[in-house]
């Protein structure tokens, strides 16, 4: 009787446990694999407030969003990077902002971010988006063309320095007429 007893507490929790990992697992979304990426690249950043994740969840909830422009990188099924270009205003023009680039710090240095880049800016383009604004690394964004936006008189709302606050055309002239100060939308909170 005893046996019988023990198989069947057995049975039952190993019944229990699958149900709650199949529960867990089932329930983490493509969202919280990003956010999980985010909050560990961004770790150790000492220029960040640490809640870009936060920032994400709200930009992919905003009119902000556009689906096509929210690209994950994946190394065996797994997020090993993102990267997200929403739309910001300059007077009457629609830009771009990339915001974040995110990549689990073991996968850094490998060109995961500049195949994420490159690709964002294919498809921005395809779009018909004619810039990106950037605020970051001065010496990791002009690897990829960005120059001071200040160049196009293309202004950060917020104070920052001149090398920091970066610009992009996506073809030749795109960002000739346009310049003003970035409106970013509400869920940045810097406007």
């Amino acid at each position: 009787m005893n046996v019988i007893l023990g198989i069947l507490f057995f049975v039952l929790g190993s019944l229990a446990v699958y149900i709650f990992q199949k529960k867990k697992y089932s329930k983490t979304t493509e969202e919280d694999l990003v956010c999980e990426v985010i909050q560990k690249a961004f770790i150790r950043e000492k220029h960040s407030d640490h809640n870009e994740h936060k920032l994400v969840k709200e930009l992919l909830k905003s009119d902000a969003f556009i689906k096509e422009l929210s690209l994950t990188a994946k190394f065996k099924g797994m997020v090993v990077g993102y990267i997200l270009f929403t739309k910001v205003k300059v007077g009457n023009q629609t830009l771009l902002a990339l915001a974040p680039l995110a990549v689990l710090p073991k996968f850094q240095k490998k060109g995961i971010g500049k195949s994420l880049v490159e690709k964002g800016h294919k498809i921005a383009k395809e779009l018909g988006y004619k810039g990106v604004v950037v605020l970051g690394h001065p010496e990791y964004y002009k690897k990829f063309g960005y120059e001071p936006a200040s160049k196009w008189e293309i202004k950060c709302p917020i104070e920052v320095p001149d090398e920091a606050f970066m610009a992009i055309e996506l073809y030749p002239g795109a960002l000739k007429e346009i310049s003003g100060i970035v409106e970013y939308p509400k869920e940045f909170g810097i406007n």
